[in-house]
């Protein structure tokens, strides 16, 4: 049941994150209008309380705050200036942009939304599929000030670390800096389990004694025993990574900074892309080294099964 003195929302992007998210505010007792390309996803969210619509315009049309949580910089920018928001929002409203896309871009439509006195925020989020479904997502928001103290209440709803990180853009930022560790660790992991593997060692009891010491990190608790057992099933895709990738790149080059390792890192999942893998997971990296190594022959029912 809706508690009518809540902000009425709307969501946009109801993939694995974002149906998620949108089934939190709707438990809390939000209104929330949803939309999605997929009639489908809006249909499964709907039976749960959320109304549907059939357009972003619809959805938005008497939102005071409307969220965004989708694949990549263009289809944010679609529902901002082409699908409804700039628009249809009416004026005073706030606009959540929840995606990881370009800090540049975010600016640009920040200003845009502000011409028609619309606060703009970009709240990207860490955590993946298991954050999102436990509204335990950690969450890195730029804009104005006094747009994120409204619209924190809701933030709170979707994740437990909701940290103002300064102007439009900043959120963004930070975000692809977090994409940017991750990836590098990643790789990192898959070139020690390789090495481990040519001088014989177990990876499992390996894989403990790491976790026991300095090299501990969330990613080898999590992905190290799927790469070691030839998991590739999807949480976080090698697509969308390698999106992130290219954006903290696109960043890097805007401001003269130099990044060999994200470099590196980013034509290793270009190349796993290349082979097939950009639906699985990002420890699907690891047959980068399967593959260098002469390994991936022998990894066999393995690694045919992890493959989707």
């Amino acid at each position: 049941m809706t508690v009518s003195n809540l902000p009425k929302l709307a969501f946009v992007g109801l993939g694995v994150m974002g149906r998620e998210m949108a089934g939190h505010l709707i438990a809390a007792g939000y209104r929330v209008r949803i939309f999605d390309i997929s009639s489908e996803a809006v249909g499964s969210l709907s039976e749960s309380g959320g109304i549907a619509s059939t357009s972003v315009a619809e959805a938005v049309a008497d939102a005071e705050i409307a969220i965004s949580m989708l694949p990549n910089t263009p289809q944010v920018e679609d529902v901002v200036y082409r699908d409804g928001v700039l628009a249809h929002m009416p004026s005073g409203g706030i606009f959540i942009d929840m995606s990881t896309i370009s800090p540049e871009a975010t600016r640009a439509m920040a200003a845009s939304l502000a011409e028609k006195s619309i606060s703009m925020l970009d709240g990207p989020v860490s955590g993946g599929p298991v954050g999102a479904r436990n509204a335990a997502l950690s969450i890195m928001v730029g804009g104005e000030r006094s747009a994120f103290e409204r619209a924190e209440a809701v933030l709170k709803v979707m994740g437990t670390t909701i940290t103002h990180v300064g102007a439009p853009g900043a959120g963004q930022t930070v975000k692809l800096c977090n994409q940017l560790v991750c990836a590098v660790n990643i790789q990192a992991i898959c070139e020690a389990l390789a090495l481990g593997r040519a001088s014989g060692v177990d990876l499992a009891q390996m894989r403990d004694v790491l976790l026991g010491g300095s090299a501990s990190s969330w990613m080898l608790d999590k992905l190290g025993p799927a790469m070691i057992d030839g998991d590739a099933s999807a949480g976080f895709r090698i697509d969308l990574m390698l999106k992130d990738l290219r954006l903290v790149l696109e960043m890097a080059g805007q401001n003269d900074v130099p990044l060999p390792a994200t470099s590196l890192v980013t034509s290793q999942y270009v190349e796993a892309r290349a082979h097939g893998e950009g639906s699985n997971g990002n420890q699907a990296l690891f047959r980068v080294y399967d593959r260098m190594t002469g390994q991936a022959a022998s990894r066999g029912t393995a690694v045919a099964a992890g493959h989707r």
